[in-house]
């Protein structure tokens, strides 16, 4: 058999010694044939092929042109998985391109493989390659686990139809045995639990915990959304699992000192410093996001540079047409109830309300704005990071709507629950910045605007599974995002050129 195109360029390591491989090359093949454990796929990597021919040479020495073949391929293969593990297998710009990540620098595999391999601490070497992250271990613990759960017999069968439109506690149901299962198997249940005659405790209280983990509000009655989230399998959850690794070997979480991090299908923002090499957390808040139909987040990865204050609110043409100029032809008297004005493309400002003047937006020439006030759109503050889709983190008056469940609203900016605490993490390098003042400026009702000291990082992140402390989430794919990565990698997967012919 000879060697596929793709492996012939590769440089020959020392993977045999008299015609049979090293004990590093068998771990190094080990290794590969496991890469399933980090989300990634054995057979792009031939770790089969490779697995049985380097054990047809442990038992028969291996002619030289064989050894050159099963070591130039053993090196291709080496260097795919750690190009995959270190960076993802495809790149986000492929899919959103809007989406400029700090590029990585390359590794020197080659090198890194030669120098592990002289050393005799190959698999180490490999194992340090894997980010080093504490979502991405969890992950990884969720990911064992839910492939162990993989065609439970929990799910063989389906859940029998609700009594009415929903289960509340003290109501009878057919399938209370086989929620108990399904509860207990994911860990929501404690083992070995009575099951109840009646929708009551402890099954009350675990599907409260099951809601709490998948994104629904943790009211114990079980709905539709809750009854279709505990039908998806784990096989399935396996996969969003897979997905949630991939994205997560994008990110640079650890290359700034600080960073500000929106995860659009979960609905939160957090904030965090990295010390001594790891992520410490500063700020966790609700956030609302794009519209899914129609205006949803784009990701991001840009820099914050500006804080305004008693922002005005100058509104985007698309909203300006379809929106408000219709309300204001409707009820002119909103133009001064809700504080807007007109603003000339020489800067001047009108206050007064005329249909020249609404024609005037929808052909271009003159804009609408909000002025600074509790009713403004942006709230009282809003953090700048200057990108092509003119999107930015801001307060809202809507206040309310932090409480709902699911929170995609906006017509694609991110609303912050907490902005005071926003602010004082993002002007914590700045002393003259104290709670007191930052109020101050909020609630002026005179715009001003703060360059900051510091620029800070932002990324607009995609995940609809987060591992913390030990426990997994998961959330809607909010976006469809999930379905097209999965098939961007199938896509990849199936196009990748052997590494040695089998």
């Amino acid at each position: 058999m000879g060697m596929a195109a793709a492996a012939a360029p590769c440089a020959e390591l020392p993977w045999f010694e008299a015609g049979r491989p090293t004990g590093q090359a068998v771990h190094a093949v080990q290794i590969l044939a496991a890469a399933g454990e980090h989300g990634l796929d054995p057979a792009d990597y031939d770790a089969a092929t490779l697995q049985a021919r380097l054990a047809a040479a442990s038992d028969q020495p291996a002619a030289e042109d064989e050894q050159h073949r099963l070591g130039a391929a053993l090196t291709a293969a080496l260097r795919r998985y750690l190009a995959d593990l270190q960076g993802g297998r495809i790149d986000p710009r492929e899919l959103h391109p809007q989406l400029e990540l700090p590029r990585r620098t390359p590794g020197n595999h080659l090198a890194l493989l030669g120098e592990a391999i002289a050393g005799r601490r190959l698999p180490q070497a490999l194992r340090d390659a894997v980010p080093r992250l504490p979502m991405y271990d969890g992950l990884r613990a969720a990911l064992a686990r839910y492939r162990a759960l993989a065609g439970h017999p929990a799910w063989q069968t389906g859940m029998p139809p609700l009594p009415g439109r929903k289960l509340v506690p003290g109501r009878a149901y057919a399938g209370l045995a086989l929620l108990a299962r399904r509860l207990e198997v994911l860990g929501d249940l404690p083992a070995g639990e009575a099951v109840p005659d009646r929708f009551d405790e402890p099954l009350v209280t675990a599907l409260q915990s099951f809601q709490e983990r998948h994104g629904l509000t943790p009211d114990g009655v079980l709905g539709g959304a809750t009854l279709q989230a505990l039908n998806v399998t784990p096989g399935a959850r396996v996969r969003q699992i897979e997905l949630a690794m991939e994205r997560l070997r994008w990110t640079p979480f650890l290359q700034e000192p600080r960073m500000i991090v929106v995860n659009v299908p979960e609905f939160m923002l957090r904030a965090y410093e990295v010390r001594d090499g790891r992520i410490d957390v500063q700020l966790t808040t609700k956030v609302i996001v794009g519209k899914a139909l129609r205006t949803g987040t784009p990701l991001l990865s840009e820099t914050m540079r500006l804080v305004e204050f008693s922002p005005y609110w100058n509104v985007p043409p698309s909203i300006a047409r379809d929106e408000t100029v219709p309300r204001l032809r409707r009820d002119p008297a909103s133009l001064e109830r809700e504080g807007f004005e007109f603003v000339t493309p020489s800067g001047q400002v009108v206050t007064t309300m005329a249909a020249s003047h609404l024609d005037a937006v929808l052909r271009g020439g003159w804009r609408i704005r909000q002025r600074p006030g509790p009713g403004n759109a942006l709230g009282n503050i809003k953090f700048v990071f200057p990108n092509n889709a003119n999107i930015y983190l801001h307060d809202t008056p809507s206040r309310q709507l932090f409480e709902r469940e699911r929170r995609d609203f906006s017509h694609g900016c991110i609303r912050v629950q907490a902005p005071v605490a926003l602010a004082q993490f993002v002007l914590r390098d700045d002393p003259g910045w104290t709670e007191d003042r930052i109020r101050a400026a909020m609630s002026a009702g005179v715009s001003s605007t703060h360059r900051l000291r510091h620029p800070i990082p932002v990324l607009i992140a995609y995940s609809t599974v987060i591992a913390r402390a030990g426990t997994v989430f998961f959330y809607r794919d909010l976006y469809g995002l999930d379905a097209i990565l999965d098939r961007a990698l199938r896509r990849r997967d199936g196009g990748l050129p052997p590494l040695i012919e089998r």
